[in-house]
């Protein structure tokens, strides 16, 4: 037996229908472009991971420095940051000025952390007195920053930092913050992104608008406010879905494994992992507790189990000067 229709309602039938195919699929659109990817943005395949290997803290000493220089030239780092007030520093820059394919930034540094090797700022500190403690060097912890230091002093110095390269010879390929500075208030976060864009070049910007990586940040205790999200969402140059950093281990082996676990768990996109490698001396010993896993971080990504684990994992590597190569042939 047909169930039989009469014509008028059979045509509004066809209308409702129609209606509600045209408002799915739009909600399937709206879906699809907020799973694109800022790697997929960029002119990467959909659904593959790109890890932007980051080695953070090239210049703070020379142990740091013939690290650096050692990994990038053999091709296992892929991009570095200097920290600009350090002591070694200079020699870092004039390195990178005579390999000027090598991909070198500034490691915005508001922070001087060790206990008994430290820096101040190369600002004239009377100019920016509420970054400076009461030894004279920049402040130990991040709190410390974000209590006493506007946002205008915070623009004064990372703008010399930047400048200091420059001058040097140097153009950095990007910019970055030393130990999350630029994150510690929304103040600070929007004169980050101000700068970056007035010089053209790029900050590690984190995409908050994928609500699982804003909750990771406000848990580890980044004050990730809607107005931060705005400010990241308005930044015109290319953002990182997301970011983090070489786990530790109790031993070598176990810090690679740990390192396999959290490439394993990214999901597709393009994520920044920062590590700082260091060869061991017994100086360096005196100028962090952290000097065994700075060791291993130096030896990790020449090792061909690492490379074989990118490769059988579908893993693509890049860097900044490529990222900004691809986000300008795609403007």
């Amino acid at each position: 037996m047909k169930l039989k229709i009469p014509f008028q309602k059979s045509i509004n039938l066809i209308f409702i229908y129609s209606f509600l195919f045209i408002i799915l699929l739009g909600f399937d659109n709206v879906n699809a472009q907020e799973e694109t990817t800022n790697a997929e943005k960029l002119g990467f395949p959909k659904g593959q991971k790109i890890l932007l290997l980051h080695c953070d803290d090239a210049g703070m000493c020379e142990e740091a420095n013939i690290a650096v220089q050692s990994y990038v030239l053999k091709g296992d780092i892929n991009s570095a940051a200097v920290m600009m007030p350090c002591p070694n520093a200079e020699e870092m820059v004039e390195w990178a000025i005579k390999h000027p394919k090598v991909d070198i930034g500034v490691h915005l540094t508001l922070t001087s952390e060790w206990k008994t090797y430290r820096w101040g700022p190369l600002t004239d500190p009377a100019k920016v007195p509420g970054l400076v403690d009461p030894h004279g060097k920049l402040w130990p912890e991040v709190p410390d920053v974000v209590m006493h230091a506007s946002a205008k002093e915070v623009e004064t110095e990372i703008r010399s930092q930047i400048d200091k390269m420059i001058q040097l010879g140097h153009r950095p390929s990007h910019i970055d913050t030393h130990m999350g500075t630029l994150y510690g208030s929304a103040e600070y976060v929007r004169v980050f992104m101000k700068v970056a864009e007035e010089y053209g070049i790029p900050a590690n910007a984190i995409d908050l608008s994928n609500p699982e990586v804003a909750e990771y940040y406000k848990k580890v205790g980044y004050p990730i406010t809607e107005d931060v999200i705005d400010i990241l969402n308005d930044y015109s140059l290319p953002k990182l879905d997301n970011f983090s950093s070489v786990p530790n281990g109790k031993t070598y082996k176990e810090k690679r494994a740990n390192f396999f676990k959290l490439a394993q768990s990214l999901k597709p996109g393009l994520t920044e992992i920062i590590f700082h490698p260091s060869i061991v001396t017994e100086n360096m010993k005196t100028i962090t507790n952290s000097w065994e896993q700075r060791g291993w971080e130096a030896e990790m990504f020449s090792d061909p189990v690492v490379k074989q684990f990118f490769a059988d994992n579908n893993i693509e590597l890049t860097n900044w000067t490529e990222i900004m190569k691809r986000f300008k042939q795609k403007k």
